[in-house]
């Protein structure tokens, strides 16, 4: 295998990375408002992804993979309403720890990682192109 299909490779398993990270961060921005349903539950908590570099052995490069996704422990947000049927016995209901804004720019990061890992592909696969042609003149 050339040097280029291992960029290739390599950027492929950050695009596969990032795509699970937004997935995840899509997930934190659609339960941003979701309560329990029981007075003094736990709303839905956010969820974080690490990344770690694991070693190919056959093909002797590493290449990123998730490591895990972890729930945040971060303080609920408390929201005074009575009427919430989880309100507690004052009145406030837990409110998910998730910070739309946050969300919104880590996926911006993830989306700019994701375009990058997929720059790589096109210019490693243009420069396989171009070898090609050469080889052929």
């Amino acid at each position: 295998m050339t040097q280029l299909n291992f960029a290739m490779d390599i950027a492929a398993s950050g695009m596969r990375s990032q795509g699970m990270r937004m997935r995840i961060i899509s997930e934190n921005i659609a339960n941003a408002t979701t309560t329990s349903e029981v007075s003094g539950g736990d709303p839905y908590r956010r969820q974080m992804v690490s990344f770690k570099n694991v070693m190919d052995r056959a093909e002797g490069y590493s290449k990123v993979h998730i490591d895990e996704v972890m729930k945040d422990d971060s303080e609920f947000v408390m929201k005074l309403d009575p009427s919430h049927p989880a309100a507690d016995e004052n009145g406030y209901v837990k409110m998910p720890n998730v910070n739309p804004l946050i969300e919104m720019m880590d996926m911006r990061e993830a989306q700019r990682t994701y375009e990058a890992n997929l720059g790589i592909i096109d210019m490693s696969r243009n420069m396989l192109m171009r070898t090609i042609d050469l080889l052929r003149a």
